[in-house]
């Protein structure tokens, strides 16, 4: 090969390297969907997804740079969750981080293959994403919004802010499992606190309505509202019908006492999303779901509203404000 061939050839591989380069450097980007059921201006959920970016970067995973991130903004529309669960799964992501049971249905008969990795789901188990808590055997795993036991604690709390409270209504989602497990929870508890309990299916808002109402018109009565979507979207109503009927109430999350409910009990949702970027992170570096356990909480938080506790002529005693993590006046 004489000198003018050499240079030649040299050129050549020299001006293919930045394209190689370029190549590679887009082969190594990742792609992960997200799917919620929320609004986009949805300021809660806003502050959850902030959380799951956060650990993202912690792990080096950078969007833009060798992540790219999908996300759906659903809202709670049944259609709506399918119809974004479809489009996800067709883009075939390296992962897709779903929120609550009412995401995870729907991507799982859009897909059997895509990765999932779940935050906020009660019992996963029970709503067959999962085989087991300790080997999932899927393409799912994730993160449960809370044990059972939690359950007992709600009524232990709110009996100690309302003492007087001798009756309680548990509002619970007739439609899943999961309901029916905390009202048995709480109705093992109740005995031991005096306590007589009661189910409340929360279905349509007439209905919910009306068994509120007639609930309230007995003396010492009071409320616990399980978690489930349900719960959610039935969230404002709730909170107006304990205040309505002067009904204490205890809630299993922080959002409904900001939104001006008594108390609240449950996990740190934002610490949920944080740990779902551990296991994204995990599978996208070559895990699969079906080995990697789903975890419980590790975080809870107690919240109080001292401005409804007023108005429900409430003195919180010192002792559970001192543990609380949160006062809200």
């Amino acid at each position: 090969m004489n000198r003018r061939e050499f240079i030649t050839i040299l050129s050549g591989a020299a001006a293919a390297w930045p394209v190689a380069t370029r190549a590679e450097q887009r082969e190594q980007v990742r792609r992960i969907g997200v799917l919620l059921p929320a609004a986009a201006d949805d300021l809660i959920f806003q502050a959850r997804i902030a959380a799951f970016h956060q650990g993202l970067a912690l792990s080096g995973w950078i969007i833009g740079s060798n992540v790219r991130i999908d996300t759906r903004w659903a809202t709670s529309n049944a259609t709506e969750i399918r119809r974004h669960a479809a489009e996800l799964a067709a883009l075939a992501p390296d992962v897709i981080m779903a929120s609550g049971s009412s995401t995870v249905g729907p991507l799982l008969q859009a897909s059997r293959t895509v990765p999932i990795v779940f935050t906020i789901v009660a019992d996963p188990v029970g709503a067959g994403f999962v085989d087991s808590l300790s080997r999932p055997g899927g393409n799912v795993t994730g993160f449960m919004d809370f044990e059972y036991s939690i359950s007992g604690k709600w009524l232990e709390l709110l009996k100690q802010i309302a003492p007087n409270v001798t009756r309680v209504a548990v509002l619970r989602d007739p439609t899943q499992g999961s309901g029916t497990s905390q009202f048995a929870v709480v109705q093992a508890v109740a005995p031991s606190l005096r306590v007589e309990v009661s189910p409340l299916n929360i279905r349509e808002v007439r209905e919910t309505e009306r068994a509120v109402a007639g609930f309230g018109r007995s003396p010492n009565a009071g409320l616990i509202l399980t978690a489930s979507g349900s719960a959610f979207g039935h969230r404002d109503l709730i909170i107006a019908l304990a205040a309505q009927h002067k009904l204490p109430a205890i809630y299993f999350q922080r959002l409904f006492v900001e939104a001006g409910g008594l108390i609240s009990y449950g996990p740190d949702q934002i610490d949920q999303y944080g740990r779902a970027a551990g296991y994204v992170d995990r599978i996208l570096k070559g895990e699969k779901p079906a080995d990697l356990p789903v975890q419980a909480p590790t975080k809870y938080e107690l919240v109080i509203n001292l401005k409804t506790a007023k108005a429900l002529g409430l003195d919180v005693p010192p002792m559970l404000l001192a543990r609380a993590d949160e006062v809200i006046e």
